[in-house]
């Protein structure tokens, strides 16, 4: 490929001994793709030593070794400091994309002029199977600030997943990338996102969310003790800064900044 990339991917990862495998796998799958990439391997805390050997031969790829773990949300951010495209999308290190997933959404990004444009996901189970995920989003046009309101309640399914964005690099920089949490930090970057400028979801499968035992999202006790306190945060965030925004673009002054948000309207 000698076109100039125009598209970075964004991965955090620990390198961890039982997630290397699909690590090499994703590497695999970024071959695939049918335009110009850059990738940002960011290692959160890991020996670069431990980085498989065709990951770090490919003069596509970034590494950036960080000296201690500092958790996803900040991974994210500093390999975001990287990034020079014009565009950028995040994978976690165990899932997979389509073979035309940058494509699909780069065309249609450029073509649209929008702030982002999403694809859909599916789980691939162990055995080979996918199934689509039908997030509350619908495919289409989206005004800023319309996404978050698919998102009904904070137990509720999110509206959109972070890794199904493409968006303009400046406007991920300007949402302030991944929020400060400990888990659901991409909760709080697709709220923003998607609240700044107007996007589009396409009907067209673009990512692959790996289920599998090593999940770091797999339901352990540790992570569910956090979890309804992250949705909360979220969910009450997404929606604030909807109003705040929709009060900023009609003129009038916000209110109480204590005050809860309003019930979401679909």
């Amino acid at each position: 490929m000698s076109a100039r990339p125009d598209i970075t991917v964004v991965i955090a990862t620990r390198l961890r001994p039982e997630r290397l495998g699909y690590l090499t796998e994703l590497h695999a799958s970024l071959q695939r793709q049918t335009v110009p990439f850059e990738a940002v391997l960011v290692l959160d805390g890991a020996d670069p030593a431990r980085l498989p050997a065709s990951i770090a031969a490919d003069p596509r790829i970034r590494v950036l070794a960080l000296p201690r773990p500092v958790g996803a949300a900040a991974a994210r951010n500093l390999g975001l400091r990287m990034v020079r495209t014009r565009y950028v999308c995040y994978s976690d290190d165990d899932d997979l994309l389509s073979d035309d997933s940058l494509a699909v959404r780069h065309q249609r990004i450029t073509e649209t002029n929008l702030g982002w444009v999403a694809g859909l996901s599916a789980d691939l189970y162990p055995d080979g199977t996918t199934r689509i995920w039908h997030c509350p989003t619908p495919p289409g046009r989206h005004r800023p600030g319309d996404v978050v309101t698919y998102w009904t309640s904070p137990q509720a399914p999110i509206p959109l997943g972070q890794t199904m964005l493409l968006a303009r690099t400046s406007l991920v920089l300007a949402a302030g990338g991944h929020g400060g949490l400990p888990q659901g930090e991409d909760f709080l970057m697709v709220n923003a996102v998607t609240s700044l400028a107007a996007g589009e979801l396409l009907p067209h499968v673009c990512y692959f969310y790996r289920r599998h035992e090593f999940q770091m999202t797999a339901g352990g006790a540790a992570f569910q003790q956090l979890e309804g306190a992250v949705r909360d945060f979220a969910f009450r965030q997404g929606h604030a800064l909807r109003d705040l925004l929709a009060l900023g673009r009609a003129g009038t002054p916000a209110g109480d900044p204590l005050t809860p948000p309003s019930s979401p309207v679909g």
